[in-house]
């Protein structure tokens, strides 16, 4: 028998107690774990440290190694992140619909965990702790298969939570970690149907497409993080120049940095001029078409892979649009239906933008970086879906969760 099937059956003993967790008892385990992660600072930073030299020295890049790398600030988010999902409402049960029939039967739609989630994800430690405490609280079990790169810093974490397991009383078999390193255990997890039932990833290109090419069992994911700023012609210049380069600088490696800066050409020149000019001071490398060269000789000409491209990194692709049915029209050819925000005074395109726009998060003068859980008020999320299933944008709570529907009578048989 193999380790995955070992583990995922464990997981399965243990979902009939977590389903049935009362809401204090899994809140219990997550604020224990949020302070042991806390008190365990030092080791924790200590252990990452040694994840970060290693990868280092195995020529890892730097937006990579920007990703794994913890510091008390990250580590007291992370922390705090965890707690928070214990604050929040239990979907486990919550009725989402009632309705009855004329027969009498009476019907209500009622929120029921996913079951148990495999999570595959690559570097950021953080995952580890979100993921546990989001599938907990949703009275999910997970198996978490973290990065090789990470696997100090992840066996710290998954301590912690195993702590706050233990403090509740709740079955240890709810958080797994599969061991990294052998990737033979990937493909085991993506054909486990019927022992797993989501499989998350959440990393690099290269691994999403892997899960989403080889899973036998249903994903939630998102591939590329091709994201938009679309600066219109009535754009207030101050908000335009701040918006568009936290949207790409704040942190280039996140799967919510702006890709692909798009200008109204009906737009005032200085304001062309100033976007361009503040990106390459960033400094960012931009490459535009003939338009955008034309207003710095620093510009470079970009290719046509250009606007297909997630660079995660200090690189942006700059276009001029005709208007925003341009700007609509360019992201449903290049975008990837994650993230795309439009920077307007006009409250008429800014809705037309917002009503076409295929993406997963559409934003109005707000940078492309607030794609995260957290920023939406979940408490931490799971990773970014931009699939067609039931969940889309931030996977939080909600997300990690289904209905069934119950169905009471009084004696009714169907003629």
């Amino acid at each position: 028998m193999s380790l995955i099937a070992d583990m995922a059956r464990a997981a399965r003993l243990a979902l009939p107690t977590l389903a049935a967790a009362p809401t204090a008892q899994k809140a219990l385990a997550i604020r224990t774990a949020a302070d042991a992660i806390r008190a365990r600072s030092e080791e924790l930073l200590s252990a990452n440290a040694a994840d970060v030299a290693a990868a280092k020295a195995a020529g890892m890049s730097p937006a990579l190694v920007d990703r794994l790398a913890l510091y008390a600030g990250r580590v007291t988010a992370v922390a705090g992140g965890v707690a928070a999902v214990a604050g929040l409402a239990d979907p486990v049960g919550a009725v989402i619909a009632r309705w009855s029939q004329p027969n009498g039967l009476q019907f209500e739609r009622v929120r029921v965990p996913l079951g148990v989630i495999g999570i595959i994800y690559e570097s950021r430690p953080g995952v580890t702790a979100d993921a546990a405490a989001l599938c907990l609280m949703a009275g999910n079990a997970c198996l978490l298969r973290g990065g090789s790169e990470a696997a100090r810093s992840n066996a710290v974490l998954l301590d912690c939570m195993a702590h706050g397991l233990r403090e509740a009383g709740l079955p240890a078999a709810a958080v797994q970690m599969v061991p990294a390193g052998d990737r033979a255990l990937v493909g085991e997890m993506l054909a486990a149907h019927g022992l797993i039932d989501v499989i998350i990833p959440r990393g690099g290109k290269g691994l999403v497409a892997r899960v989403q090419a080889e899973a036998r069992v249903p994903v939630l994911a998102h591939l590329d993080g091709i994201n938009h700023v679309y600066v219109d012609a009535s754009a207030d210049p101050e908000k335009a120049v701040a918006i568009v380069i936290n949207s790409k600088l704040r942190r280039t490696a996140v799967c919510g940095s702006m890709e692909t800066l798009l200008i109204d050409a009906a737009a005032p020149a200085a304001l062309k001029q100033r976007l361009v000019t503040a990106l390459l001071a960033g400094p960012c490398e931009v490459r535009g078409d003939a338009a955008v060269q034309a207003l710095d000789a620093r510009v470079k000409p970009a290719a046509p892979e250009d606007w297909d491209t997630e660079y995660l990194d200090a690189i942006a692709s700059v276009a001029e649009v005709t208007g925003v049915d341009g700007a609509i029209a360019h992201i449903a050819a290049h975008g990837s239906q994650h993230t795309d925000s439009i920077v307007t005074e006009d409250a008429a395109v800014a809705e037309r933008f917002l009503a076409r726009v295929d993406s997963a998060i559409v934003l109005h003068n707000a940078s492309t970086q607030f794609a995260d859980g957290g920023e939406f008020g979940f408490g931490a999320e799971i990773g970014i879906a931009t699939g067609r299933l039931h969940a889309r944008g931030p996977v939080a709570l909600e997300g990690l969760t289904i209905f069934k529907t119950v169905v009471r009578g009084s004696g009714q048989v169907r003629p």
